[in-house]
């Protein structure tokens, strides 16, 4: 069950590979994506130190959260990948014009995980024929509807 998609990744960049990630949360931080109140806009994933970071998703704290803690909604998260997974793609993000960004999240058994993406980026033209593809897509669908 979806959580919430980055709909701007699809958009901006051609998506060549995905990866299934999970997540090191806060108590309060769970309990606010359970909510719905997350954004993955403007996030992406770098590779510090052979490790997976989120950096720019945004997490809006619940009011009851815990009084006791000052929760921080722009903070770096570690993704959880297993070790070979994690070479391939620093491998892979070093060769150029390639970058990691989150897509999708959504639950799994229980728990919250994260679907990255080995993207490159897309040029305005590119942007351009995909939009004309859609498009073209939907005016089909609604001549056949008409029929």
């Amino acid at each position: 069950m979806s959580i919430v998609q980055n709909k701007k990744a699809f958009h901006d960049y051609f998506i060549e590979e995905k990866y299934e990630t999970g997540m090191i949360l806060e108590g309060w931080e769970v309990k606010a994506i359970r909510e719905g109140r997350v954004q993955l806009k403007e996030a992406y994933v770098i590779i510090r130190s052979g490790e997976l970071f989120l950096i720019g998703s945004h997490i809006s704290p619940l009011k009851t959260a815990s009084t006791h803690i000052n929760p921080d909604p722009t903070r770096t998260r570690k993704l959880l990948l297993h070790a070979e997974q994690i070479k391939r793609l620093i491998g892979k993000v070093e060769r150029a014009g390639y970058t990691l960004v989150p897509l999708d999240m959504h639950y799994k058994t229980g728990r919250i995980k994260l679907e990255i993406g080995l993207a490159k980026g897309k040029k305005q033209h590119d942007k351009r024929e995909t939009e004309k593809q859609k498009e073209w897509e939907r005016t089909k669908q609604r001549l056949l509807r008409a029929k």
